[in-house]
């Protein structure tokens, strides 16, 4: 079956875009924070790792507001570049958000009906194959709560995410009809949570990966379809807000219907890099046997030039060779 990939990427230092997001200059309840747009300069090394371990893929939707990075051979025959008014509806444009994005990427065009989800630091860092994100047809997942424990406000999103969830899915029908999926022993000693948490009368708050995630678009279409106004008002907000709910909903959506494969996580590894400590653990990670890496930037100011100089330096040792998808 044909399997895309759809990646979103945005040029933080575009004075053009910079201009039109100072034009609507956020609330105090919404997330502007630089950090949420600045770019490492290492997306180079995501395309050399999908040409070498991920050649399956049929094509790459790369989403973005209008800028490219200059070296991108946008003429490649498996890469389509998809701007944000190319399939958002007009009433959303513009945007500063990622959510708004994420719950229309269904409408991009020539988008197959399976497809994987990355963002731009998710790095594909050893063989992949189809059967690592897909089998006979459904998304390779797992049913498994979280003892996650409010940190930030932001926590509130995935609390919508789950009210949304108990609005349209009966807790105890759902365990009960998908049995074997959310007691699978492929989740190992993970299941324990489940086994103390099914006793509730209402979803609780479902384990994230924060890495690559399979989708399919009939699920996009569907919880559009019955909530329609929830996905509408996040995505008329121009920068994340606490009322929005995120692409997390459309994961659980299809977890409470059953439509997917149980299966534990890819061999994945979220790092959340705040400073220049973590580079040892970094350097190991991307060496290591693991098939999907994120590198996500939390870095503190102090400590950017060093990290950012780091990683290119360890990802060009990981990828010396130019992927065709570059200049």
């Amino acid at each position: 079956m044909d399997i895309d990939i759809v990646v979103l990427w945005v040029d933080g230092e575009d004075e053009k875009w910079l201009k039109e997001k100072r034009k609507y200059s956020p609330s105090i309840n919404e997330d502007n924070r630089a950090r949420r747009y600045r770019s490492l300069d290492i997306f180079q090394y995501w395309f050399r790792g999908i040409e070498k371990y991920a050649p399956w893929i049929r094509k790459i939707h790369l989403v973005t507001e209008g800028h490219l990075p200059p070296w991108l051979n946008t003429s490649h025959p498996k890469l389509h570049i998809v701007r944000h008014s190319d399939f958002i509806p007009e009433k959303y444009l513009p945007t500063f958000s990622s959510h708004p994005i994420e719950l229309n990427i269904h409408r991009i065009k020539d988008l197959s009906e399976c497809f994987i989800y990355f963002n731009d630091d998710m790095f594909v860092i050893n063989h992949v194959t189809l059967n690592d994100f897909f089998i006979n047809l459904e998304p390779r997942d797992y049913a498994l709560f979280s003892p996650i424990t409010p940190s930030t406000n932001w926590y509130h999103i995935l609390v919508n995410n789950i009210i949304a969830l108990n609005r349209n899915f009966n807790f105890a029908s759902t365990v009960k009809s998908h049995r074997s999926k959310w007691f699978s022993l492929r989740y190992g000693k993970l299941l324990l949570w489940n086994l103390l948490l099914t006793r509730r009368s209402g979803f609780s708050i479902l384990r994230n990966g924060h890495l690559s995630i399979p989708f399919k678009k009939s699920t996009f279409m569907e919880v559009w379809d019955k909530e329609f106004n929830l996905l509408d008002q996040t995505c008329s907000n121009k920068f994340r807000n606490i009322s929005d709910v995120s692409i997390w909903l459309m994961r659980y959506w299809r977890i409470a219907k059953g439509e997917f494969y149980p299966s534990k996580e890819i061999a994945g590894k979220y790092l959340n890099i705040t400073n220049k400590n973590q580079i040892p653990e970094i350097s190991h990670a991307i060496t290591s046997k693991l098939k999907v890496l994120c590198l996500n930037d939390n870095i503190s100011e102090d400590d950017y030039v060093v990290v950012e100089n780091t990683l290119k330096k360890l990802l060009s040792n990981k990828f010396p060779l130019k992927s065709q998808f570059e200049l």
